[in-house]
């Protein structure tokens, strides 16, 4: 049996919900299909320290600002009550279970999952960035006789505590789950593969994405420019501790590059006290022995691998790979593809952050599908 509506929302995360909110107050009809068994899922699998690097006067989705009491940069249950409490005040009403296998189109679009196939006019997919982890393989992997997990199987430093670990990845998640391992006096070490841009979260007390607004006006390659001596006396000499910096600043990572700078949030103070090694990209492994790209050998009891995740779009939308990069992210976000109907909404990264940009994709999203019902 085939159910059918105006509008398929495809994920109950932060973008998916915020779109029901606009679409709701637009009396469009809708459904919202979600593979896990809540809103928000990733956020309840996220480990525990996490923090947003956004404060909250520029995180809150459509028509619903945080609670006075939640602090300047809320904690993760935080954000998931907040999704729990977003979902009740739009009496949105996901189904669950709902993992969406196949999206296609002709002349309306369908939806197939596991558990049935939903038609409907148009289609917005909000399952975000990480949707499947990304595992990559070493030679002599299989010989590693302790854990290798993934960072978004990591909870906190207790199942590591006497272990010597080592994080791949200086991403946001790799940095905080070093750093969070440092904390409990875990010995670890971080694996760099490549050139990194760290900015503070916080500059003389004021959020760094304040700066990335004002800077929002000019080119990113000038606004790098203009701001390199103030990131460098911010974060200090990368080359000091083993790190490279890359050769475009941290706003044109975000514009060209398609990546998020690492957010400095105490990582850099516990690599400066030696606390949290610093070491080259992974080769290979033999036995418990990690060998690096600089030829450095070590032992480790457990390894977490922060190498980030793929959207999984391309399987699900397998007749529109002209819509997606190379990275499977759409080339477009906030309005109406090349396909009618067909929209994707939270894959543009912006340095102003995330929350804020999927707010304004929703509200652009939400008012174009009940302005077209209308004419």
């Amino acid at each position: 049996m085939t159910a059918e509506t105006d509008t398929i929302i495809v994920g109950a995360g932060p973008a998916g919900l915020a779109v029901g909110a606009v679409l709701r107050r637009a009396n469009v009809p809708f459904v919202m299909l979600e593979r896990a068994g809540c809103v928000g899922a990733s956020w309840h699998r996220h480990y525990d320290r996490l923090h947003l690097h956004t404060p909250k006067s520029h995180s809150a989705l459509p028509y619903r600002p945080y609670p006075s009491t939640y602090p300047r940069y809320m904690s993760r249950q935080q954000f998931v009550e907040y999704l729990d409490d977003y979902k009740r005040t739009f009496a949105l009403e996901p189904e669950f279970s709902r993992d969406v296998q196949r999206i296609s189109y002709d002349g309306a679009w369908s939806v197939s999952t596991i558990a049935g196939d939903y038609r409907g006019r148009r289609v917005v997919v909000a399952t975000g960035f990480n949707r499947v982890p990304n595992m990559p393989r070493w030679p002599g992997q299989e010989s590693f006789p302790g854990r290798i997990i993934h960072s978004s199987e990591y909870t906190n430093a207790k199942a590591f505590l006497g272990n010597r670990v080592l994080v791949v990845g200086f991403g946001n998640s790799g940095a905080e789950i070093a750093l969070d391992l440092a904390e409990d006096g875990v010995r670890c070490a971080v694996a760099v593969r490549g050139k990194v841009n760290v900015i503070p979260r916080e500059l003389l007390g004021i959020p760094i994405v304040i700066f990335s607004l004002a800077l929002r006006p000019l080119p990113t390659r000038v606004a790098d420019r203009l701001t390199t001596l103030t990131r460098r006396l911010a974060v200090g000499d990368l080359s000091a501790l083993g790190l490279t910096k890359r050769d475009d600043g941290p706003l044109t990572e975000v514009a060209e590059g398609r990546q998020i700078p690492m957010i400095d949030v105490g990582t850099l103070d516990r690599i400066r006290s030696g606390d949290i090694a610093v070491r080259k990209g992974v080769e290979s492994f033999d036995g418990d022995e990690v060998r690096f790209a600089d030829g450095k050998r070590e032992r480790y009891d457990a390894v977490v691998l922060a190498t980030g995740f793929t959207t999984g779009l391309a399987a699900m939308l397998p007749d529109y790979a002209s819509l997606l990069d190379a990275h499977e992210r759409p080339r477009a976000c906030g309005s109406e593809t090349a396909m009618p109907g067909l929209y994707f909404c939270g894959y543009d990264l912006s340095s102003t952050g995330m929350l804020r940009q999927i707010g304004i994709e929703a509200l652009a999203i939400g008012r174009d599908i009940a302005s077209r019902r209308t004419r």
